[in-house]
């Protein structure tokens, strides 16, 4: 420990570089990671997932995570579960983590921003506090849809900015497009090239190598009659779509401006993703091929009515922190929640676009990453709008050339 702690030191001090060379620098205390994968994304209440609850998709991710790793799930030092919509959150997490093999020794917590279970995994082994975390995320929006807010307070309800956070997301994209003049022309142009490009990926095979079959059901959880299948492709991607396609669908909201459809926002999806992450060091004791390196992440506030912008704001801070420019980002994962809120980020960040989901939008880090090393490229940013008025932002960097 004496002769690791010393290189660690030297490594410091003999390291004269900046930017995008600084973080190439490996050093035994970084945070890395040997896996990240994700599950088929399957359309809500139709898709391959409907019958599946959230705590058995939960659990069916585990499995695969564990088994795709190849690692002593005994090493894990903590799990962090990113859900948002599920009821009882942190009893699914402990008992499906417990039911898929993972030792009662093996702690779990629960967070309600995906890119944070990642994040929280991270701080803990900078922190020294873990040398081994799994970061998942999950979601099943066919069993715990959306219902929205519930009732608030009259304080809140009577405070100006306070009473958006209750607001539907639609509601939020529409306010995007009419504060900062996005067309629904715009929006169906994005949209449809995101299809196409979904749709090319799928057709070439580029998702297989971050898709891990995952353990399912067919036939309602009620059902006495259920059966278990196994889903291995995302079956929400619609092929052949073009904006002239999109330009024929009718507004979700016309209420509040009309401009956001069901073609140019983002599927209602059930869906799950891994991340394993372990300090360097750890990796090399135990053999493990590293794929990627975290190095930092952001999260911002802001106005809740056009909580869509978040981006914008967040990955110029990210960028700061890691000491990089938008120039040395070779590919942008960003949310596709609503095409108003791209074209505005795009457009506000001036983005190269084919930088920007380059397979479709968005899978986040498993897609991000392994698209990186198909291109054997280094660079990768995630970042997300989030409800009520958020935005978060991550770096991340390709170390697998292979």
């Amino acid at each position: 420990m004496a002769l690791e702690r010393i290189r660690q030191l030297k490594s410091h001090l003999t390291t004269q570089s900046s930017g995008l060379a600084a973080l190439e620098v490996k050093r035994p205390d970084d945070v890395v990671i040997t896996l990240a994968v994700r599950s088929p994304l399957c359309k809500s209440k139709k898709g391959a997932l409907k019958d599946t609850r959230s705590d058995e998709l939960l659990t069916s991710m585990f499995k695969a995570a564990i088994q795709k790793s190849q690692i002593d799930p005994s090493l894990i030092g903590d799990i962090c579960v990113g859900t948002v919509l599920a009821p009882g959150a942190m009893y699914q997490a402990r008992s499906a983590a417990i039911a898929a093999g993972i030792p009662v020794t093996t702690p779990v917590q629960v967070i309600n921003r995906g890119l944070m279970a990642v994040t929280t995994i991270a701080n803990q082994i900078k922190a020294g506090q873990l040398d081994v975390g799994l970061a998942v995320g999950v979601e099943s929006m066919s069993a715990n849809p959306d219902m929205g807010a519930p009732p608030l307070s009259e304080e809140i309800s009577a405070h100006s900015t306070a009473k958006d956070c209750k607001e539907p997301m639609g509601w939020t994209s529409e306010n995007v497009a009419n504060d900062f003049a996005v067309t629904r022309e715009e929006m169906d142009q994005w949209a449809a090239a995101s299809f196409q490009k979904a749709s090319h990926a799928q057709l070439a095979g580029f998702f297989k190598s971050e898709i891990v079959p995952i353990e399912a059901f067919s036939g309602a959880p009620e059902s006495k009659e259920r059966t278990k299948i196994t889903v291995t492709e995302d079956d929400g991607i619609r092929h052949g779509t073009t904006a002239e396609s999109l330009s024929k669908i009718r507004s979700a909201f016309p209420q509040w401006g009309g401009k956001t459809t069901g073609g140019n926002a983002s599927q209602i999806t059930d869906g799950a993703a891994a991340v394993i992450l372990m300090r360097r060091s750890k990796a090399e004791e135990l053999g493990l091929k590293v794929i990627a390196k975290w190095v930092t992440t952001t999260v911002v506030g802001l106005a809740p009515r056009v909580m869509g912008i978040g981006p914008s704001i967040a990955i110029p801070q990210v960028l700061e922190m890691a000491g990089i420019t938008v120039n040395d980002v070779d590919l942008f994962e960003i949310n596709e929640a609503f095409a108003s809120m791209m074209v505005y980020c795009i457009r506000t960040l001036k983005l190269d676009k084919e930088k920007v989901n380059v397979n479709g939008g968005a899978r986040q880090v498993a897609t991000g990453l392994a698209e990186l090393r198909r291109r054997k490229q280094k660079v990768l940013v995630t970042s997300m709008c989030i409800g009520t008025g958020m935005g978060a932002a991550a770096v991340f960097l390709n170390e697998d050339f292979d």
